[in-house]
């Protein structure tokens, strides 16, 4: 049996995550995917412990639904803290500040969006 967290097989996926990619791929038709999104090898994935349905790609990128926009979902690799762009503000290591400046958190987008 395969153990696996995160799966692509849609034989696994129930009513609610069909609709779910549904939603994903009308998003991706009518607004595109997010800009900084790689659109290379994509793939519909369903995570099996969170629910959760995304695109990914070649690069590991994320895109998800943030209510009607298709956005990029960040994780950052040196404390793994997760989320849309406005939620990536986090304290961290100066590693972690160097991967918020690359994907392009600015501080006042928290204030704006809290």
């Amino acid at each position: 049996m395969d153990n696996s967290i995160v799966t692509v097989d849609l034989s696994r996926f129930g009513y609610r995550e069909l609709e779910l990619a549904q939603e994903l791929f009308n998003a991706m038709i009518n607004q595109g995917t997010p800009d900084d999104f790689e659109y290379s090898n994509i793939t519909l994935n369903f995570n099996l412990n969170s629910g959760n349905v995304f695109l990914s790609n070649e690069d590991y990128q994320v895109a998800m639904m943030n209510g009607d926009a298709l956005e990029s979902f960040y994780s950052c690799p040196i404390c793994g803290h997760e989320g849309f762009k406005e939620e990536m503000g986090h304290e961290g290591s100066e590693g972690c500040a160097e991967y918020l400046d690359g994907i392009g958190f600015k501080e006042e987008e928290k204030t704006q969006n809290a």
